[in-house]
């Protein structure tokens, strides 16, 4: 399964077609997530401790995905960890790559920004202007805070994106607690 694999919307004959993801409700559960998921210190290690929890937590499953930390330095971002697992592919890298972009320039994780253009009633790729080769607001992209300001990004690629973005939160979670 790739990020791009999107549940088609669940209709009976009496009930309108809802679009996923596009719940109001969904949108502050996210927005809570971003604001409760602060970190209180952060260097190379921390972000590679981060990297190595949810990178178990994707070995422990078998998940088939890329998980990857980068730390945003003032020469630009640095890969400070990345494990790809069987059944991944380079197509993930790009993928990540691509959520990680939604986040630098929003500075919101890359579902909590597709989700937002959702509830407004269209999608990222037909109002926000920019390239989807470069951009994807897709989930599984979460930025790391610390002090009000995003100082790296998180993320998962390989599994639907809702899935990649929970994996990312119980990490998260985990290294938090």
């Amino acid at each position: 399964m790739t990020d791009d694999v999107v549940p088609g919307p669940e209709t009976t004959p009496s009930a309108p077609e809802t679009v996923p993801f596009s719940s109001p409700a969904l949108l502050a559960e996210l927005l809570g997530q971003q604001a409760r998921l602060v970190l209180p210190r952060f260097d190379y290690t921390e972000a590679a401790r981060l990297g190595g929890i949810v990178a178990a937590l994707a070995e422990g499953r078998g998940l088939p995905v890329v998980v990857r930390v980068e730390a945003e330095t003032p020469e630009g971002p640095h890969l400070v960890f990345q494990r790809a697992f069987p059944g991944s592919s380079p197509t993930n890298d790009w993928w990540i790559g691509r959520k990680f972009a939604v986040v630098r320039h929003y500075g919101d994780a890359s579902f909590t920004v597709g989700t937002r253009f959702r509830v407004q009633g269209t999608t990222f790729e037909e109002s926000s202007g920019l390239d989807t080769e470069t951009y994807a607001a897709h989930g599984g992209a979460f930025p790391l805070r610390l002090d009000g300001e995003v100082v790296g990004i998180v993320g998962v690629s390989g599994l639907p994106q809702q899935e990649d973005h929970a994996l990312v939160v119980e990490g998260l979670t985990a290294y938090l607690g």
